[in-house]
């Protein structure tokens, strides 16, 4: 499972069209634009970030959602990277991870091919 975050685009440098700064929570990132198809995003436009690199192209209000869920999970971004209260902090981390776990064993069957 990995974690997308929704940045803002705020300049894309013509000498180096591959790498746009992005705010991220309020600090400013250079993010890799590799991955995406098409022509650079321009100032303004939103990209779903993981990894230092560019994901895909979000919408304004699929950016707010995004941001919405991250902060509803204790997830979103402080002075020093993620922060606020984690997860781990109230106990509740084991028990989303198990349920999480749980549900990808489900739908995805046992691990590794070993026998249902």
């Amino acid at each position: 499972m990995c974690l997308g975050i929704p940045g803002q685009v705020i300049a894309v440098d013509p000498d180096r069209p591959e790498v746009a700064s992005v705010d991220l929570a309020g600090k400013a990132r250079d993010i890799g634009l590799g991955l995406l198809d098409g022509a650079p995003p321009e100032p303004g436009d939103w990209i779903m970030v993981h990894m230092g690199f560019a994901l895909a192209r979000m919408t304004e209000a699929e950016a707010r959602d995004g941001l919405e869920v991250l902060t509803a999970l204790g997830q979103g971004y402080d002075d020093d990277g993620f922060g606020g209260e984690s997860l781990e902090a109230t106990g509740e981390a084991d028990d989303l991870w198990a349920q999480a776990m749980a549900a990808d064993e489900v739908s995805s069957g046992p691990a590794r091919g070993g026998q249902a």
